[in-house]
């Protein structure tokens, strides 16, 4: 049975029996703070499950791809090593919220199993949980008894709680699971021994398909476990262990979700897969990770240097050191990939195909700037192993460590070199340097959150700020949160007029006000469906009613630059081309941010007609029209924009500007008119990735304050340069500068050819071995070995110590040729360098060095006279 066949039979399978097929979510998780990926089908479930959100169906079904790459669950390096993790994999999910319970999961997990996939009963093997005394959980009988009516007892396995109780993390929701785990090995093996004997022992042959999660419990911060209110049904079924098991194959990587990707790799590497254990890791991990780009990708979450994009590019680099090492891929192949994977997953998964072309360029880009990091991590370890003694011939951990931090050498990849060279690394320092720098990271990312304390359960969570910026509300719940050593408080109001961060747009500041008492509202943000208000203190009293009133000023500020978003997007559209599309924004009170799909920079002449198409509309005051609870579908057909990376709801806003102009489903706050705006003023256009372009623009009081220093600077340059016209005065003192740098070259260049020839006249003085010790006049540090090397091209061997003061500070220059010394420039400087207190490094040929005591000049120079001497006479 093929996957996408699959796939679809899940999905109509639990539609018969009730349940709401419902589209999956973006992997990269732009709504919960404590996640960067969806890493679990339950992520977008979450405030169902905390009792936060209503669900809008009792009964789910998806297909959710999730990604396993950092934090807790954090698969990234068994990817590859075994034939079965992955980073990026689908979750057939089924969903219960306070709907059936345990019977009808499991009765319809056999069915599905059995009877949809006709999976072999002998081969089928359940778990149950056994039980928790100490913290009051009894054994799950009533699922022992069920799965009784389908399987033999030695089928139904009773497992600890590691295996069989799940938790969301060390708070929330969770409870007792049934696992169902398939023995896919061969008669011979089966018969030797009972799959009984190797369920949840990591044999890659007898694996767990699915988990059946009875979600009863919410853990608190002291580890109590409380009984949920509603009690619900979460399932997982690993959809690439699934396939393997109806196709018949005994690695999740045989299947046909894979099998294209290894016959690419096949003919660009020529190595077949299957014939080598090293080459079959790596193209295990190539097209692992190829997956995990692509979605990641094109959801946005470009490859940099924090956070999501850092997984990324951590991901794309290990699939191209794997590929360097073993493969003997040198150049940049992982992009040409792409139309592979969206050719076979672009039918479900629309969005592959959609950004593919974006993707592509993206990964082309990392992958070029990748092999000039690695060129000059490779430089960098030839002159680290340079200088390590012969008898010791090891890399200390520090180094390897600084290989892999600045240069993003991988330290894998260092430990092949070194193999190579006859080295070996001191594995427990770099572990250690390792250590430090996590813990530096944690310390600076750690959040300690403490339980809810709940006041009340009347309301709460009910945002009114689209209306009114003041109410009078209550303290539904607080808890207390430790960041970066300080506490903090947040707090739940039962009516609230602030608006949490959410689609590019910074949450809300103000207070909170009990009569005399008022508490500054630092943050507002949403966390599994509650709006959180951070602030630095509690009231005396927190059971009594405040006002909470949002700092206006800074919210119209803000208000006004979300619309001027809006307005820069049509006026893209309108003017580069309809296939803008946002990927990326910030709205804040004092700026706008905008990030759009475009390949090339846009053009000065451009960016005026964008700017003057956004004033022109602010001129004419359009009229900003809100409809809210529209259904999505409707919201779509009008012609509404969605964003690629946000997830909605059963019903949406839709914001508008005029009848046609711009129409946007968009949660944040707006202007009532476009005049309000006031101006918008462009302020900067630059690239930030492959194919993507970010424009940033200012409105209303900034602008007047960006005019306002504009004026200045012009003013103050008119008085520097008086005359008729400021414009051709600069234009003239430009000019000048031109000339003049030309001849300070000319003369610069004069200077070194003179100094040049009188160290010519000391070599040619011994033809035999010819030496040269002088002081010379130069105009900068790189003029040093300028000279250096240009006699270097002119002598075969040569002797050559120069030394120059440049702005208060010596620098010093050493050439040997190679053979002609023992002793080479880096023995040297050594011996010289303490004469002018001087920093440097070298090689056995060339070494150089500066230091701040340009007054010991001459009497190192002397010092390095005698010293060839002494090299003459032995």
């Amino acid at each position: 049975m093929k996957s996408a066949i699959i796939r679809e039979e899940f999905i109509k399978f639990y539609e018969k029996r009730g349940h709401q097929a419902v589209k999956s979510v973006p992997i990269v998780n732009y709504d919960d703070p404590t996640l960067m990926f969806v890493n679990a089908g339950m992520n977008p479930f979450k405030g169902i499950l905390l009792g936060n959100q209503e669900a809008y169906h009792r009964r789910v079904v998806n297909s959710q791809p999730c990604l396993r790459v950092s934090g807790k669950h954090n698969d990234l390096e068994d990817v590859g090593l075994d034939t079965y993790h992955h980073t990026l994999f689908e979750m057939l999910g089924i969903w219960s919220f306070g709907d059936y319970f345990k019977e009808k999961a499991i009765t319809w997990a056999w069915e599905l199993l059995t009877e949809l996939y006709a999976l072999p009963h002998n081969r089928i093997y359940a778990t149950v949980f056994e039980g928790s005394p100490e913290e009051g959980v009894p054994k799950d009988d009533d699922s022992y008894q069920i799965w009784r009516r389908y399987l033999p007892e030695d089928h139904i396995l009773i497992a600890k709680k590691q295996d069989n109780f799940w938790e969301m993390g060390s708070q929330g929701p969770c409870g007792p699971s049934t696992e169902v785990h398939v023995d896919l090995r061969n008669h011979a093996e089966r018969k030797a021994s009972p799959g009984a004997n190797w369920v949840n022992k990591n044999h890659p042959e007898v694996v767990e398909v699915g988990n059946w999660v009875f979600v009863q419990y919410n853990r608190l911060a002291n580890q109590h476990l409380n009984p949920l209110p509603e009690q619900h049904v979460d399932t997982g079924i690993g959809f690439e262990r699934l396939c393997m098991a109806l196709q018949g194959t005994t690695s999740t990587y045989d299947t046909d979700l894979f099998t294209p990707l290894f016959q690419w790799i096949e003919k660009e590497s020529g190595f077949c897969y299957g014939k080598n254990k090293e080459r079959d890791i790596a193209m295990r991990v190539i097209v692992d990770h190829i997956r995990a780009l692509h979605f990641s990708i094109a959801e946005g979450a470009m490859p940099s240097s924090q956070k999501t994009g850092y997984v990324v590019r951590r991901m794309l680099r290990r699939a191209m050191r794997y590929a360097y090492s073993f493969l003997n891929l040198r150049d940049p192949f992982l992009h040409e990939m792409i139309p592979v994977l969206a050719h076979h997953m672009g039918n479900y998964y629309n969005l592959l195909r959609e950004q593919a072309s974006l993707v592509q360029k993206s990964i082309h880009q990392e992958e070029l700037h990748f092999l000039r990091t690695l060129s000059k991590g490779i430089k960098h370890f030839t002159h680290l192993t340079a200088q390590l003694e012969k008898q010791a011939p090891m890399l200390p951990g520090a180094a390897v460590f600084e290989l892999y931090d600045t240069y993003g050498f991988p330290h894998d990849l260092t430990a092949l070199l070194a193999r190579e060279q006859g080295y070996t690394i001191d594995e427990d320092g770099f572990k250690k340097a390792m250590k430090q720098q996590q813990i530096r990271s944690k310390q600076a990312a750690q959040q300690d959150l403490g339980d809810w304390q709940v006041i009340t359960t009347e309301g709460g969570n009910n945002f009114v700020g689209y209306d009114q910026l003041t109410v009078t509300t209550k303290i539904v719940r607080y808890r207390t949160t430790q960041e970066q050593g300080r506490q903090y408080y947040q707090i739940v109001l039962g009516t609230t007029p602030f608006y949490p961060a959410g689609g590019g747009q910074v949450g809300d500041q103000g207070i909170l006000k009990w009569g005399e008492q008022s508490i500054q509202v630092i943050n507002t943000h949403r966390e599994n469906e509650l709006i959180i208000h951070t602030t630095q203190a509690l009231p005396k009293h927190t059971d009594r009613s405040c006002k909470a009133i949002v700092d206006e000023h800074r919210r119209k500020n803000t208000a006004s630059n979300h619309s001027a978003t809006h307005l820069l997007q049509a006026a893209l559209k309108q003017i580069v081309g309809n296939y803008v599309q946002q990927r990326g924004s910030l709205v804040t009170a004092e700026r706008l941010r905008f990030d759009f799909n475009h390949h090339d920079p846009i053009s000065p002449t451009t960016l005026i007609a964008v700017e003057r198409e956004i004033n022109r509309k602010i001129r004419d005051n359009i009229s900003v029209k809100e409809i809210r609870d529209i259904p999505f579908d409707e919201a779509k057909k009008m012609g509404a924009t969605a964003l690629f990376n946000e997830k909605y709801g059963a019903t949406v806003r839709v914001i508008r500007f005029g009848d046609d102009y711009s129409i946007e489903l968009c949660g944040g706050t707006h202007i009532r008119a476009t005049g309000a705006i006031g101006y918008c003023k462009i302020v900067s256009e630059k690239g930030i990735a492959a194919g993507i372009r970010r424009i940033e623009a200012i409105t209303g009081e900034a602008v007047d304050k960006w005019i306002h220093h504009q004026e200045e600077q012009m003013n103050g340059i008119a008085v520097l340069c008086p005359g008729p016209s400021t414009l051709a005065t600069v234009s003239k003192l430009i000019a000048d500068k031109r000339r003049i740098e030309k001849e300070v070259q000319k003369l610069k260049k004069n200077l070194l050819t003179g100094e040049i020839q009188l160290l010519e006249n000391q070599l040619m003085q011994d033809p035999i071995q010819p030496t040269a010790v002088a002081s010379v006049h130069i105009p900068d540090k790189n003029a040093l070995k300028q000279i250096t090397f240009t006699l270097k091209n002119r002598y075969p061997t040569m002797r050559l110590i120069l030394a120059a003061q440049v702005d208060q500070e010596a620098v010093l220059s050493i050439f040997i040729s190679d053979g002609i010394e023992k002793r080479g420039a880096s023995t040297l400087l050594a011996a010289l360098a303490p004469y002018i207190a001087a920093k440097g490094g070298g090689s056995a040929t060339f070494a150089f060095a500066s230091g701040k005591s340009y007054q010991g000049i001459a009497a190192m120079l002397k010092a390095a006279k005698k010293i060839l001497d002494g090299y003459k006479k032995n």
